[in-house]
């Protein structure tokens, strides 16, 4: 045997030995030691890591949900539940905190990328005295890939130029990524990523198309590929589909089979799961079903012309999760048709925070319309009338706060609440019979999702990294689970933990939680209190779910908890507090970099997959959009010039019958066309739009104009903007419109231009209410005289 290898300094230098020089290789004494590939240490496990998205303690089967997860509980009668595992309230800092050990605002995720400040705890960039737990297994020999959703890279590094150190197979530790980069995308039209090049699905959804289908073949294909040419090397997959976050998206076959079962509503479904949580076991015989909070309607109190709409949502999302579930057992189906599945510790973590609120009181047809502020356009006249298109490629849903509130039984709250557990704990199950003698059993340890890759390094037998690439490394803040994983009745070795999340914050410490509440997702339109007027609640050790209030009782103690949450805050880089919502999206007030600065931008034929990040905002204000193309010899040229967003919100200028044509698309609901009744002939020519807006606040008005080589031809009006968002995952491109298409002159996607574009270019006025004229025709002609 060799020496042992050291690897606590990585890369692992080269393992080189002294030998005798000799002049000529048939010499006898020409001996070389063995080139021996770099391995972990022996007995060390595959590692699959699973994390659903948007997922409540109360919706899963195999913790007493309404929904069937049949390959959840069968993980699950395999190895071990624990019911006190936590995550961070919400998405990239969950998934920071997974991927790290550290917590999320020591990897500056204190919220998602969307709303990065320059504050350190809030950055959303990953320092690198904090090596991915992906990057320290690959560097110890493992294999690694990622499939499924990264929502951790910083916007301004999300165009096709990077960098890209935060993105899975870049900085990230994965050898191979397949999956899309942001907080959500159209499951049924996504916008995909192999590594760090854009691609498209291979089928269209009417041929069968789902994303989460899609991942699931990919990682099936790369395990195969891995165990066939590596079958020595363990491998470390992380399956993390979009599924279940909005748009609920799924097949009819899958949701039709739960038509009915909803029809009694939310705070019926909660005593219904309350009670087969107790019979399942995971929650003991004391434990209370928190009270409804007045915020979240009863469902008595709805509508009865919104019931059968509502009843509808949740048919859709149980539908999703359970088409999901369906999806994670083929992969384990693969791992155990290739004898791997028993020396692989599996991790499915049900959900990177509670369920998701963010549908408002009445769920929506389309989310987007709801994040940009204007949930009242959606009346309950027109969900029912949309009924049938939930959860198809026709709509971009998300069900209503009663449903989030259901699907996190028996807790308070929910996703973006970090406060109560309702926000912040998730069923979680871990299998691995080579290394875990128990199963089917119960654990009932607090834990953190910081706790995972702790475990993962001490199963595969790995120290924690003490450099990566000459950076001292920052020690995880985890701990490791393993000493549960053969003794039920173990003593927490996680004492404390805080919670914080747009100022919902708490603090557990030795069973003790006080918590307090400052924001509710799906409230925004009233001013928040200042921060220290916030009302603390203190939960003792015996109160499971938080159902008991003793701040009163035990002020002393609550003092001292709140201390305790503020020495934590200070050391994990939490403040400064920050309860900025919609003003952090704005890069200007947020202080984070912007990858184009100042009011002009010129792209080019062939751009494409440009997020709103990395792109002029033309929202709420006067823009003009000038693109020189060149229309073929035969005169026909038919297609997108440019386009931003998609079927659920964007615009785009295009040739529609030679004749040039702008779409104004308003949520999917109100398609605004401007259209010139001439054709553009054959040869050199410049297309313009000029965007005059009306002003006076967000989401106003526009007169729109057209013009051909200098000329109007075609004026409109358009009542109403996307004041904020045109969509969470659909791009800017240059000479076609890929994912869904923004325009109904197009029934699919791609509406590739046939001509050629030479250049577009972008510019804004100076006022954000200017309404003059960017620029005149006399500077047109000028241009157009230039150019030619």
């Amino acid at each position: 045997m060799g020496k042992p290898i050291q690897r606590q300094v990585l890369p692992i230098p080269n393992q080189g030995v002294g030998f005798a020089a000799t002049y000529d290789a048939k010499d006898p004494d020409t001996v070389f030691p063995p080139i021996e590939p770099l391995l972990p240490p022996d007995g060390a496990p595959n590692v699959l890591v699973v994390l659903i998205d948007d997922c409540g303690f109360g919706a899963s089967s195999a913790f007493g949900g309404p929904i069937e997860t049949p390959n959840f509980e069968r993980l699950a009668a395999q190895g071990l539940k624990y019911t006190r595992f936590h995550n961070t309230a919400l998405c990239s800092p969950s998934r920071a905190a997974l991927l790290s050990g550290r917590n999320h605002h020591t990897v500056g995720m204190g919220g998602i990328t969307e709303i990065a400040t320059s504050a350190p705890g809030y950055s959303s960039v990953r320092p690198n005295d904090c090596a991915p737990l992906a990057e320290t297994l690959k560097l110890n020999g493992y294999s690694t890939a990622q499939f499924g959703k990264c929502h951790e890279v910083p916007v301004w590094q999300t165009s096709p130029m990077g960098p890209f150190d935060s993105w899975p197979s870049g900085g990230g530790g994965f050898e191979y990524f397949y999956g899309f980069i942001g907080g959500e995308t159209n499951q049924y039209a996504p916008a995909l990523y192999h590594n760090t090049t854009p691609v498209e699905p291979d089928r269209t959804p009417e041929e069968g198309y789902h994303l989460t289908e899609d991942i699931t073949d990919r990682a099936i294909g790369w395990v195969r590929q891995q165990k066939a040419l590596m079958p020595t090397k363990p491998f470390f997959t992380y399956f993390a589909p979009g599924a279940t976050h909005a748009p609920h998206h799924v097949p009819p076959e899958w949701s039709d089979k739960y038509r009915g079962r909803f029809d009694d509503g939310w705070d019926v479904l909660r005593e219904q799961t309350f009670a087969r949580q107790k019979d399942l076991g995971v929650l003991p015989d004391s434990a209370e079903l928190t009270a409804r909070h007045e915020q979240i309607p009863a469902w008595n109190d709805m509508p009865d012309e919104l019931k059968p709409v509502l009843a509808r949502q949740m048919e859709v999302y149980a539908g999703f999760l359970e088409h999901t579930d369906h999806h994670v057992g083929r992969l384990v189906d693969a791992l155990e048709e290739l004898g791997v599945l028993d020396d692989t510790l599996v991790y499915v973590i049900i959900g990177d925070n509670g369920a998701s609120a963010e549908g408002d009181v009445n769920g929506c047809f389309n989310e987007l319309i709801n994040l940009n502020g204007a949930a009242e356009m959606q009346t309950a006249e027109f969900m029912a009338s949309r009924i049938d298109d939930f959860g198809t490629p026709a709509a971009y849903n998300h069900y209503a706060v009663g449903w989030a509130h259901a699907m996190n039984t028996p807790y308070q709250w929910t996703k973006q609440v970090a406060s109560h557990w309702g926000g912040t704990r998730t069923g979680t199950i871990v299998r691995w019979p080579h290394g875990i003698e128990a199963t089917g059993e119960i654990r009932h340890q607090f834990h953190h999702v910081i706790d995972v890759a702790p475990t993962v390094l001490e199963a595969a037998g790995i120290p924690e990294p003490t450099f990566v690439h000459g950076v001292q490394q920052h020690p995880y803040e985890g701990v490791s689970m393993a000493y549960t994983f053969d003794e039920a009745d173990a003593a927490d070795r996680r004492r404390t933990q805080y919670f914080e999340m747009f100022v919902n914050r708490g603090i557990y410490h030795q069973g003790w939680t006080a918590v307090t509440r400052h924001s509710i997702p799906w409230d925004q339109g009233k001013p928040l209190p200042p921060i220290d007027d916030d009302v603390w609640e203190l939960y003792g050790p015996d109160d499971w779910t938080q159902a008991h209030d003793l701040a009163a009782e035990d002020p002393k103690r609550l003092a001292h908890l709140q201390q305790k949450f503020l020495l934590e805050a200070s050391k994990y880089k939490v403040f400064p507090l920050d309860d900025r919502r919609i003003e952090r999206f704005n890069s200007d007030l947020a202080g984070r970099p912007t990858l184009i600065h100042g009011n002009s931008q010129v792209l080019f034929g062939g751009m494409g997959r440009l997020t709103e990040n990395v792109v002029l905002n033309v929202k709420n204000k006067s823009h003009a959009v000038t693109a020189d193309l060149t229309v073929p010899d035969d005169g026909q040229a038919e297609g997108v010039i440019i386009a931003q967003g998609g079927a659920f919100g964007g615009w785009s200028i295009y040739l529609h019958d030679g004749r040039p044509t702008y779409c104004y698309n308003l949520f999917g609901m109100q398609h605004t066309y401007i259209r010139a009744d001439e054709v553009v002939p054959a040869g050199d020519h410049q297309v313009r739009l000029e965007f005059t807006y009306d002003g006076g606040g967000l989401g106003k008005g526009a007169t729109a104009d057209l013009y051909l080589d200098g000329t109007q031809i075609a004026s409109g009006r358009i009542e109403a903007t996307v004041p904020l968002a045109f969509s969470g995952d659909e791009t800017m491109d240059v000479g076609s419109d890929t994912a869904t298409p923004v325009s109904e002159d197009y029934d699919s996607p791609g509406s590739v231009f046939t001509g050629r574009i030479h250049r577009v270019q972008i510019d804004l006025g100076d006022d954000a209410n200017d309404n003059d004229h960017l620029i005149s025709a006399e500077e047109r002609m000028r241009i157009i005289t230039t150019r030619q």
